[in-house]
């Protein structure tokens, strides 16, 4: 995939749009429905503490991922969401690919820790978090939504 690639794209812009709500409608399809604006507003997305993250492949969306603060801000603590990658372009690095610029640019942001959940109907997601070095906690930080039947992550950066 000489061709892709991955920067910075305000989570304002067509393209970061097409990907979070092509993220949100996977969700929606998987769970049946989903809550997504009571714990997630778009502008937790956005500098200085939030980005959102573009894979292009040939100038074309083909996937994304975000990340947000987290709990007490002195903690230094940020949160992915919304990692998608476009069904015919998965299982070739993409999500792996996204998810280490992520943690790159969270550092570059100051983030000392990142969090991330997902659910039972997503296995493939278990799978990538497994194989890439985050680590399963039982609960998320003080103060930060996590839902009840989620699997944690974690990853000191």
């Amino acid at each position: 995939m000489s061709n892709l690639i991955i920067d910075d794209e305000p989570i304002t812009s067509h393209g970061a749009l097409s990907v979070y709500y092509a993220a949100v409608d996977e969700l929606n399809r998987r769970y049946e429905g989903s809550d997504e604006g009571s714990h997630l507003q778009v502008d937790e997305l956005m500098p200085p503490l939030g980005l959102f993250l573009v894979a292009r492949l040939d100038g074309h969306p083909i996937g994304g991922v975000g990340i947000r603060p987290i709990s007490e801000p002195a903690l230094s603590l940020g949160e992915i969401k919304r990692l998608w990658v476009r069904p015919d372009q998965r299982r070739l690095g993409v999500g792996a690919r996204l998810m280490a610029e992520a943690e790159t640019r969270a550092r570059a942001v100051g983030y000392l820790q990142l969090y991330l959940e997902t659910g039972p109907a997503q296995p493939e997601a278990i799978e990538l978090y497994e194989t890439s070095g985050w680590a399963r906690v039982k609960e998320f930080p003080v103060g930060a939504f996590s839902y009840p039947v989620a699997y944690r992550f974690t990853k000191v950066l």
